[in-house]
């Protein structure tokens, strides 16, 4: 399965996955940090980037996960069998430890997929693309690091900091690099929803939200933020029209 070139979206800051997925990977002379895991077939574009930077593997000191479902944490048991540290807030934690397959089962669904696939038939090309790419057979992964609040994780590279947004999964996260000026909100807000069609700041849809109120009442935890340059998310392309913005457009549009 092939693969578009990774795109560096800022200074030493590179994203990698698809037209549908997305995870970044950040440069730091103390080491790599990845934010979410992408697919399985992602691994080939991983190593061709990192064979460019000169970089081996084993350089990944962490990997940063979003949230537990299976398009964003394909990678992370590789990437722990080559010595990274895997974060993930608990309340997810049992996606992983449980393997892909649990998702439905730690954070449920609002709603059906079928509505959404009579209203929108191309949608199906989502699911389907996830299970060529090896998403619901990716190994399980144990002894993950956890945070149950708000953390800053000093002792990586960039002091990112952890802030949990809970109602697309019980334990969404977004990661805050703020000598970066970015703010990588994994699913908590994306810019582009296939099942919707929506293209611009939102929320994901019901069929693949947890708890909808909870993740619009989330996006007042964007607000006490501070500025960033960028935002990036699990989906679509970079938002540079600021924080507050992104929240007001995506409040506005709702949860469909």
């Amino acid at each position: 399965m092939s693969h578009p070139a990774t795109v560096q979206v800022a200074p030493g800051v590179h994203r990698l996955g698809d037209h549908g997925v997305n995870f970044y990977l950040i440069e730091d002379p103390d080491g790599l940090v990845l934010v979410d895991a992408g697919l399985p077939a992602h691994r080939e574009q991983l190593d061709a980037l990192l064979h460019d930077l000169g970089r081996p593997l084993d350089d990944i000191r962490a990997v940063l996960l979003t949230h537990g479902h299976l398009d964003h944490t394909g990678l992370a048991h590789t990437l722990q069998q080559t010595g990274a540290d895997i974060w993930i807030h608990e309340r997810d934690a049992g996606i992983l430890r449980d393997g892909p397959r649990s998702a439905n089962r730690h954070a449920k669904p609002e709603r059906s997929m079928l509505p959404y696939l009579l209203r929108r038939p191309s949608a199906i090309a989502l699911p389907l693309r996830l299970a060529r790419s090896g998403a619901f057979t990716a190994p399980a992964v144990r002894d993950a690091l956890v945070f149950d609040t708000d953390r800053v994780l000093k002792d990586l590279p960039g002091a990112p900091q952890a802030v949990v947004m809970a109602g697309h999964t019980p334990g969404s996260t977004v990661y805050l690099f703020a000598d970066r000026g970015l703010l990588f909100t994994g699913d908590a807000l994306v810019t582009a929803d296939a099942f919707s069609g929506r293209t611009g700041p939102t929320l994901v849809c019901r069929c693949f939200t947890h708890d909808s109120r909870a993740a619009l009442a989330a996006l007042d935890r964007l607000d006490e933020l501070p500025a960033v340059g960028m935002l990036l998310p699990g989906h679509g392309e970079p938002f540079t029209g600021g924080i507050g913005a992104a929240s007001r457009l995506a409040r506005e549009y709702g949860v469909r």
